[in-house]
């Protein structure tokens, strides 16, 4: 059975935060803390979108009003799945099962 590198999108949602620095910084920081006990083994970044204009990399972050919006990239390897489907399914289930109603999105699976 193959190995696979899987990668989610999740959107992380603050309130009172100064700056879009502060805001990445306290989403990639809580995200760590919600999966240390059961899945410490997630590698949580922060996202980037690309512009559909000049096609530069942008921050997918955004602070309105001192709340924010930032979209985070988890990756975990997922080792004996059956398929690509399955260790999506495994991925989501771990993940998701740390990270109570924070929505994921399937970016990637990779094997490895």
């Amino acid at each position: 059975m193959p190995d696979y590198v899987v990668t989610l999108e999740s959107a992380w949602f603050l309130r009172d935060v100064k700056s879009l620095d502060d805001a990445i910084g306290i989403a990639i920081s809580e995200a760590g803390k919600r999966l240390n006990p059961a899945a410490k083994y997630v590698e949580v970044e922060a996202g980037f979108l690309t512009c559909p204009y000049c096609e530069e990399t942008l921050s997918s972050a955004i602070v309105v009003a001192d709340t924010a919006l930032v979209g985070l990239v988890l990756e975990m390897k997922v080792f004996r799945a059956e398929s690509p489907e399955h260790a999506e399914r495994i991925a989501k289930s771990v993940i998701g099962k740390a990270l109570r109603e924070v929505p994921l999105k399937l970016l990637d699976v990779q094997p490895i």
